[in-house]
Formats: C-alpha cells, structure tokens, sequence
C-alpha cells in the first residue's frame, strides 16, 4: 500500500474502457472455473448485488496487514525499496542481511516465523474494543501466499511459519463471530518487483545484477533449492517504460502510461489463487489494492472474481448474500456493483451508497521509525470514524504487526483508549445511518478533494470542537463534537430554532456516558452546556427525534 499517484491520462484510460467487453488479457478457466449462480461477470449483472446490512451496521472492523515484509521493521513496500539503491530499506537491507544480489527478498521469507502468533486471542481483542469484522493479508505485491496455496508455492505452509496464516485467522474469525474478510495485492507483483532485476549505479557491487533475474536452476545446492524465484518475483517479461524511474509505478497501476501488460499466465495464476482462497476460507470480504478491479480494465479477471465471490457467497449461505467486495476510484455504475473503498481519507459529502476508508495507525508493515516517531492517536481514530460514519461509510483499521505476531505496548495503549470510548458511545456509531445533514463547521463546509483514491486524511487532523457529525437512529438523533470545546460551551448550529431537521424544541439533550443535561435553542444554535471532560475524545450528545 502506498500513495499511488495516477496520472489524468491513465486514470481516464481507465474509466473509459470500464464497460469495454474487448479485454487484452483473457483470464483461461482451465484449472478453477468461475461459480454459477445470479451473477455473471459484467457490471451489468453485478449491480443486481446490494451491499448487505450487516455491513452497514457495523462500521468499524481491524485489518491485519501482516507478511513477511515484517520482518526487517523498515515499513511498507519493503520488498519493492530494498532494490531501490540509495534507499532507506535498501541500506538496511544491505547492513543487516547483505546486498540483494546475494540476499533478496526471497531469503527474507524463511525468517518469517510468526513465532508468538495468537489469532484467537489477537482477534478475541480486536472484538473487546469494539471491532465489528476483522481483515487479514492473503498475499501482498510480495506475491507471497499467506495460506496453503494451491497455485503458489512460495506460501508459508513452504516456507517461513509452516502455518495456515489464512486458515488461522479464518478460525479465530469465526470463533469471536466476526464477519472474516480477505486483503490480496499480488496482481501487481508483474511491475512491482521491477527494480527486483537493476544493478547498482556504483560502489563495490556496480553492475552486479540482483536477485529478480534468478530461476530454478540458480538455487541447486541453496535453501531454496527446487524452487523458482520467478514464481515469486515474476520478471520473465519486458520492463515497463521508463522502469528505472522509482514513481512510475503510480503512473502505471492501472495498467497505462507503458506499463508492462501481465501475460495470461501470470493473470489466471492470480485468479486461480484468488477463488482457490474463496472456496477454502468462505470470507464475508474481499479487497483489493487496484484501481476499480484486478487487472482491470485490461482483463476480465476482476469482474470472473466478483462473480465467483458474490455466487460462491450465496451458495455458502443458502441463498442470502452477505458478501463485500472492494474497489478503488470507481465510477457511479461501479459503485453498484462493488462497493467503494478510499485509501487514506474521505469524500467531503455524504454518499449515497455504503463505502469504507481504509487507513493504518502508521505505516501499512510494520515500521520501527514509525514506532519511535508515534502512531495516530486514539482522538485521531475516533474522529475519523465519527466523520466516515457520518458519511455513510466504515472505517477499516490497519494495526501492524510485529513479524513475531505481536503489536508494541503504543499500539495496545491507543487501542484501549479507542475501545473505552466506543463502550461508552458507540451507541452513536454501530447500527446507525447518515442523518438529514452529516455536520457542520469550518472543514465541513471545505469540500476537501481526494487525491486519487483518498489520501486526504491530513486534512482532517485539526477538527476541533466547531466540527460537529451527525448519526441518527429511528428514535435519535446524534451529535458528536469532534473536541471537548474549552469553555465547555457547544452551539449546533444545524439544530436552531425553526429548523427544518428536528421540527421541534429541544428542552434537553443527553450527553452518553454523563446524563442528562439542558440545553438552550435560539435561531444561532441549540446552546448546550457540558460538565467536566468525560473522556479525552469527544463529546456525544443524544436527541430525542
């Protein structure tokens, strides 16, 4: 995960072919055949599928983001930035495990052993504070198999654990009883490990090609002996434009601007490995890091999957669909049939359809600097949370993992502070929609813009006691401030006299976690007096409809 700049060009080359039957790379149904049922693969036929209540009521789930990319702590996209010669993971990488003509990420993987791993109790937590569904990683552009895959066999039954990662979480999942969802990247692993084949520009080891050139034949009398390293890192093609130039792959994700275009086999391999995931684990879930679908608009792989996903999901429930599928920067008739995922921000209105953000507490891996700087704080969380949700959208939350399987004593801390608050008022979240208006003050009324698929949140970091969100239930009406205000004073502006929201008085609110309290309308505002801080968050005030 990372902020993927997409040019005007290649996002528009996108959408223009976003109802375009002529694909370039044909997913070959020989090995996993899509499933039957009410769905076929065109967006025609998937906008039949509603994204299900339950989905809609539980508006906060935990993702696990967690791989052998863990395992150097240098954060995201380390598999990509330890060939990246000058970078921060690239040193690091050379000083602690050697240069990656010797050492490549493929010898990362056998020190990945989740060695203090507990999902039942990792995911047992997650639900005591407050999490309605929990996410776990199925591969990343790693192109790594965090199950006993199939069709992969770098997978961490090979090699690193020895474990069914998937099938644990999985488990665990449905023990707590949470809705268990599934998180897979590797359909970028084709330009995504580019740098994997450079050489260094310079120094002792100039001209030296690393690992990404290596085949099977190259690991006779190594640990990884029998297998192929381009099962993993996928090179045997030609590079895209400009592949030397570290951003480009922003410009090219959604397969544009000279991107090199994935082969068959690389495309129905990820197909297979996606429905072989779906058949095994049934996830209620599916996300995917790709601009509308995987592969898309090249191929037909990513409407096959959500086919398969949305048929194989009402065969495993008798009928009734529960299931969720994933998509970034989509259109209006894609917002139909899949639902819209945005990476690291917010749309500034209310939206019609159910959405989700995605986001992290840091980075996406675990990241040590992360960890010495300080993650997102517990306000930061809950308020993103209150504004998404008053939005009509889910918050999805990225809680990195040691690659031991653990989370540091910061991150314990920030979680037990967001899971008081929801005990206290999650009323006001969980099970609730999008009132008449979603809020009121300086950042409401800014109209902030996404930057391609999200990555806006910066801005919504300095909301203070002016922001006001609204929720309702059929019986309330919520409002929560996104800080205590400091004279403890709160005017909601949207709930004057003679508004046309409420169409009443209003006596009197009931502060959660407090009581009741008075409260004064006039035609500025309704005028509400707070006690002394009930918690160091915000404040959430009930109203009678």
């Amino acid at each position: 995960m990372k902020k993927h700049l997409i040019a005007a060009l290649c996002l528009c080359a996108a959408l223009s072919g976003a109802h375009s039957q002529d694909y370039k790379v044909k997913v070959a149904e020989t090995d996993e055949k899509m499933e039957q049922g009410n769905y076929r693969p065109s967006w025609e036929s998937l906008a039949n599928h509603e994204t299900p209540e339950w989905f809609r009521d539980a508006k906060f789930g935990i993702w696990a983001h967690w791989g052998p990319q863990c395992v150097e702590a240098s954060g995201d996209w380390m598999a990509r930035k330890m060939y990246l010669e000058g970078s921060y993971q690239y040193k690091y990488h050379v000083e602690h495990y050697g240069h990656p003509s010797e050492f490549g990420f493929k010898d990362i993987l056998p020190l990945f052993k989740a060695e203090h791993w507990s999902p039942d109790s990792l995911v047992a937590y997650y639900k005591a504070i407050g999490a309605k569904y929990f996410f776990a990683l199925g591969n990343h552009h790693d192109n790594y198999d965090l199950w006993d895959s199939k069709y992969q066999p770098w997978n961490s039954m090979n090699i690193g654990p020895k474990r069914d990662i998937l099938g644990e979480w999985a488990a665990a999942a449905r023990k707590a009883g949470l809705p268990f969802g599934i998180s897979l990247h590797a359909d970028h692993a084709w330009t995504w490990y580019e740098p994997a084949r450079r050489y260094d520009r310079s120094g002792e080891k100039m001209g030296v090609p690393y690992d990404g050139w290596m085949t099977k034949a190259d690991g006779v009398g190594k640990w990884w002996e029998g297998y192929d390293p381009q099962d993993l890192y996928a090179q045997e093609h030609t590079p895209s434009k400009a592949t030397w130039a570290d951003g480009m792959i922003h410009q090219q994700w959604a397969w544009g601007n000279g991107a090199s275009l994935p082969s068959q086999k690389f495309v129905t391999n990820f197909y297979n490995r996606t429905l072989d995931a779906i058949n095994r684990y049934a996830p209620d879930l599916l996300y995917f890091d790709a601009t509308v679908m995987p592969f898309y608009p090249i191929s037909d792989a990513g409407l096959k999957i959500a086919a398969h996903f949305y048929n194989h999901n009402e065969k495993m429930n008798k009928g009734k669909a529960t299931a969720v599928m994933f998509g970034k920067i989509l259109d209006e008739q894609q917002r139909k049939a899949i639902t819209w995922d945005v990476e690291r921000g917010a749309p500034s209105k209310m939206i019609e359809q159910p959405w989700q953000t995605c986001t992290c507490l840091g980075d996406w891996h675990y990241n040590t600097r992360t960890y010495e700087k300080g993650y997102k704080s517990a306000a930061l969380v809950v308020r993103q949370l209150v504004d998404v949700v008053s939005k009509n959208g889910n918050l999805l939350l990225s809680v990195p993992l040691r690659a031991d399987g653990t989370f540091d004593e910061k991150e314990k801390a920030i979680l037990d502070e967001i899971g008081r608050w929801l005990k206290t008022n999650g009323e006001s979240v969980y099970g609730t929609r999008p009132w008449l208006v979603f809020g009121e003050g300086p950042i409401a009324e800014k109209g902030i813009a996404l930057n391609a698929q999200g990555f806006n949140d910066s801005q919504y970091r300095d909301m203070d006691s002016r922001e006001i969100r609204f929720t309702q239930t059929r019986r309330y009406v919520y409002a929560t401030s996104m800080a205590w205000p400091k004279d403890g004073k709160l005017t909601i502006t949207s709930l004057a006299s003679g508004n046309k929201h409420i169409g009443k008085t209003i006596k009197s609110v009931y502060l959660l976690g407090y009581g009741k309290l008075k409260a004064v309308q006039d035609a500025e505002g309704l005028h509400i007096t707070l006690p002394k801080t009930a918690n160091n968050i915000a404040p959430v005030v009930r109203i009678i409809k």
